[in-house]
């Protein structure tokens, strides 16, 4: 009879010490600071002029973050995005381009290029960004969180002109394809929704 008490005693002891065990291992493994690991704007990037800059600088606007490109299909949407951020950034909203070369080489030209271009062509006065990777085992870290949220709004990158819109805390809130223009109901409905917060 005493062999099973000590036993059983044992048996206690030994399962109380793998609870704390697991105790542990649980509160060390929780996020220090949750809200800051799912934020976009927790990076410094490289303007289209080689610049740093803080994305940081851009909590509290609603922020609509594009892959962009040069010679694709969908490059007239430059048009319809400086339309919507020259209409509503007195309301606290930019545009962010970041030109990506990943999807037929539809992004060739050097940073000057890209900047001659947008400028040239479609008047574009959003903040422009170096050209980074969206996709593939050099995507930018950036881009890394933002097809890392949960779906439906992460997933990879479709094709050129993806679009992310970030609420004023910094939470990546929806996405929309590529071929989902500036100006589409949706699109605006939800930005409607977001500068209105």
């Amino acid at each position: 009879m005493a062999w099973r008490t000590g036993a059983v005693l044992t048996a206690a002891i030994i399962g109380a010490a793998i609870l704390g065990l697991f105790t542990t291992i649980a509160l060390a493994s929780d996020p220090i600071e949750p809200a800051k690991d799912a934020d976009v704007l927790a990076f410094t990037m490289t303007d289209i002029d080689g610049e740093a800059v803080d994305l940081d600088q851009y909590r509290g606007k609603v922020v609509m973050i594009v892959n962009v490109a040069s010679k694709c299909g969908l490059t007239p949407q430059y048009e319809g995005l400086q339309t919507l951020y020259e209409s509503r950034k007195d309301e606290g909203f930019v545009v962010l381009g970041f030109p990506a070369n990943n999807f037929m080489g539809q992004e060739p030209g050097t940073n000057l290029e890209i900047k001659q271009f947008c400028t040239g062509e479609y008047n574009v006065t959003f903040p422009m960004f170096a050209k980074i990777s969206v996709k593939g085992e050099d995507k930018h870290p950036l881009y890394q969180k933002l097809t890392g949220q949960p779906e439906p709004v992460g997933g990879s990158v479709g094709w050129n002109f993806q679009k992310y819109l970030v609420d004023r805390e910094g939470n990546v809130v929806a996405m929309f394809g590529p071929h989902t223009k500036p100006d589409d109901e949706k699109l605006t409905a939800k930005l409607n929704e977001l500068l209105t917060d």
